[in-house]
């Protein structure tokens, strides 16, 4: 019995032509439809459908890919991260498995609009990391701004598509965007709300001490 690599890398494939470039289109794990012999019924090559025996969802793959339901990889966005930035960071989760360029390009567009929330122009991400240094940036988020910096390709601006870039690079976007809006937006919200939780006797006594 041949097999499709026989067929592939035999120098003199048989005369049925039609069969070997069915046969390198299914190795190559690419989608076609062919008509059967009676030409009403047609077959669609390597798109399969599941069923999932615990939950009952249906899953539709193309190859070895499941392309419905869409795979959510990467962590959750941080809950404080303004909605914009959020469904931005979700559409990221959402492309990852297909496009790690395209979840890169995403990520780094949540920076630059943190940046923008956080009182830059968004438009230079050395520039901003350097304002918000002056304006008391911790070692840590600038540490972190850095490396969205130079991660990959130097030149590249936020939003731009990296050729470099691969699911870990993205990955790793996934977790500095959340580092940088929890040190910057979660932790001052959370220290806020601790002190105005004080009795007002107490804020009046730390005011007049600051006076």
């Amino acid at each position: 019995m041949l097999s499709v690599a026989h067929f592939i890398a035999d120098k003199n494939p048989p005369p049925n032509a039609k069969l070997v470039e069915d046969l390198k289109s299914l190795a190559a794990g690419l989608v076609r439809i062919i008509p059967a012999i009676d030409t009403r019924t047609h077959f669609v090559n390597n798109v399969w459908i599941s069923c999932c025996y615990s939950c009952t969802r249906v899953a539709i793959w193309v190859y070895d890919r499941i392309i419905y339901p869409p795979l959510l990889l990467g962590p959750m966005p941080n809950a404080d991260l303004p909605d914009e930035i959020k469904a931005d960071f979700a559409e990221a989760r959402s492309v990852l498995n297909l496009s790690p360029r395209a979840a890169a390009a995403l990520l780094r567009l949540c920076i630059q609009k943190l940046c923008i929330h956080l009182g830059q122009p968004g438009k230079d991400l050395n520039a901003d990391i350097g304002a918000l240094v002056k304006e008391g940036l911790t070692d840590r988020v600038q540490k972190a701004l850095d490396v969205v910096r130079v991660i990959g390709n130097h030149a590249v601006h936020p939003g731009r598509i990296d050729l470099k870039d691969d699911q870990s690079t993205a990955t790793k976007l996934f977790e500095l965007v959340n580092m940088i809006a929890e040190i910057m937006i979660t932790q001052p919200n959370q220290l806020d709300a601790m002190f105005d939780a004080l009795p007002d006797g107490a804020k009046n006594q730390i005011a007049r001490r600051d006076q």
